[in-house]
């Protein structure tokens, strides 16, 4: 028995799977467990075309299995950016992965081995599979923690939380994946700074404050951070929206790694940073720098007017920069700068 002025409770999320028929009836594979496999499965079945899906059908594509790739939704990553997904869809194909969206009547049954039935497009499908991998969600660790007992509220996707990370017992506080809809480890590392600083040093952090980038490591990676452009329509909050495609950069074109874009959204009018999206090779390495400018009020003016060295990917960031500094050249403006320089000359 522990007694404490404070706790936290971190006991994260694990891999859960859908109401599937039959799915209980075979041994399927998880993040947790797929990577224990000591032989490459020959047809690999993947349900689920979020990050963790996508990342390893493309992965196991390029080893050598047959992948096939089933969706509910229209194509792969159904809550990222469609341009970004569409150009990883087609390296996905290209790679070999065969993809079922919209899939219906999902079934799973054990005959001779694994059979995947689906219906796909008005079009039924029965495929035998030698592994299943299910990666259609997380369910956070809130089991035999006794949580009524203390006060603390919580519902199937994690602890109810505050904004300064308290749940509903004050003296009790979550961080991670238990708490968070941001289940990655670098949101959970930030997490747990706010937690120390408000529960141990009297701080008043808050959540809300933070920039959360992410990553889908798939080639293409896909990085975000920010809104989506979809979210600001829904939130009708006015932006414009700058894009880059990677195939008039030079570095990118050197490195045959041209089909990307850097895509970024400002509040509409200024050059504040509200949301980017960036498809490239090493697309969370670039999202750090737009990240920093979000976090701390830099402006894309400011970005386009960095030095950036030449060449290099990152100057795709540098270009948006000159973009919107193009836009406030005004009618006006030009008339003025011509009478200027006639002047001159």
């Amino acid at each position: 028995k522990l007694n404490f002025k404070r706790a936290v409770i971190a006991t994260g999320a694990r891999a859960s799977a859908p109401p599937i028929p039959g799915l209980d009836g075979v041994e399927y594979l998880t993040n947790e467990t797929l990577f224990s496999l000591t032989e490459l499965p020959r047809r690999l079945g993947i349900i689920g075309a979020g990050p963790i899906g996508c990342e390893m059908a493309q992965s196991f594509a390029r080893f050598g299995s047959k992948v096939l790739l089933v969706e509910t939704e229209h194509g792969i990553l159904p809550r990222e950016d469609r341009d970004a997904a569409e150009i990883l869809q087609r390296e996905m194909l290209s790679d070999g992965v065969r993809l079922l969206c919209c899939g219906r009547n999902l079934a799973i049954r054990n005959n001779d081995g694994i059979r995947l039935t689906v219906e796909s497009h008005g079009t039924e499908y029965d495929e035998p599979i030698d592994k299943l991998l299910v990666s259609a969600g997380r369910a956070p660790n809130v089991e035999n923690l006794n949580l009524e007992a203390v006060g603390v509220a919580y519902h199937r996707k994690g602890v109810t939380v505050n904004e300064r990370m308290q749940t509903t017992n004050p003296m009790i506080y979550a961080a991670g994946d238990v708490c968070s809809p941001y289940q990655f480890t670098h949101a959970a590392d930030f997490m747990a700074r706010i937690v120390i600083q408000n529960s141990l040093f009297k701080g008043r952090k808050k959540s809300t404050s933070l920039i959360i980038p992410w990553c889908t490591y798939t080639s293409p990676e896909i990085a975000h951070v920010g809104l989506y452009e979809h979210e600001a329509k829904e939130k009708k909050r006015e932006i414009d929206t700058y894009v880059q495609k990677f195939h008039d950069v030079d570095r990118a074109i050197l490195d045959g790694e041209d089909k990307g874009f850097v895509k970024v959204h400002v509040k509409k009018g200024t050059d504040q940073i509200v949301g980017a999206t960036i498809v490239a090779s090493h697309a969370g390495d670039l999202i750090s720098e737009i990240s920093l400018a979000m976090t701390h009020g830099l402006g894309l003016g400011k970005i386009g007017s960095t030095i950036h060295p030449y060449p290099t990917q990152a100057e795709a960031i540098r270009k948006l920069g000159d973009q919107f500094s193009r836009t406030r050249l005004t009618p006006f403006v030009k008339s003025l700068f011509k009478k200027w320089l006639a002047w001159t000359r």
